[in-house]
Formats: C-alpha cells, structure tokens, sequence
C-alpha cells in the first residue's frame, strides 16, 4: 500500500502548533487594502484559531486519512 496523501489545498493553508492546535491565516488581507483602516489591515496580519466543530475535520485532511 502506498503513503495516503495529505490534502495540499488544506495543507497551504493551515499549520498545526505543538500543543495540537489548528492555525489558520484571516481572510480579506488580499487586495482592495486601500480603503482598509491601519488598525483592520494590521489585526488581518495576525493568525487566529480555527473554529472549534471545524477542527477534527481540518485535523483529517492534513493527517491524510481522507474526507
């Protein structure tokens, strides 16, 4: 049997910490940053939590043991 492959969309786009938690980037930090306020554009920088009931299902998309 081969290695599972973890899903590389999910793997771009989030990290898991030490302590096993789920990080993720925040959304709206793209484009269109010009009308964006400093304070807004410079909290978007920051990483946060993936919400708690989407955790499990990122966790299996990255371990690679399928949908």
């Amino acid at each position: 049997m081969p290695k599972i492959k973890s899903h590389r969309g999910a793997a771009k786009r989030f990290k898991t910490t030490g302590s096993g938690k789920v990080r993720r980037q925040k959304a709206y930090h793209s484009h269109l940053l010009t009308k964006k306020d400093p304070k807004r554009k410079r909290q978007l920088r920051k990483q946060t939590d993936v919400y708690s009931g989407q955790v499990q299902y990122v966790k299996r998309l990255l371990s690679g043991s399928g949908k």
